[in-house]
């Protein structure tokens, strides 16, 4: 698996991760618990930019890599 491969697993699996967080943060009654999965949004969707963000840079780099 190359690294390229891996980093968009990684990412897959991130997006999996926040639509599963905002529903929880949906279905949740304590205010307390909507503000850790709102903080827990926000950091994920950092998280994600930056993936995709390293992701063009090594589609750049490694052309053979894009679409994979």
């Amino acid at each position: 698996m190359t690294v390229s491969s891996k980093v968009k697993q990684t990412l897959a699996s991130l997006k999996g991760a926040k639509g599963t967080l905002r529903i929880y943060s949906t279905q949740t009654q304590s205010e307390k618990s909507k503000s850790v999965y709102k903080e827990a949004l926000q950091v994920t969707d950092e998280i994600i930019k930056d993936l995709e963000g390293r992701i063009q840079t090594l589609e750049f780099q490694e052309p053979q890599y894009k679409g994979y």
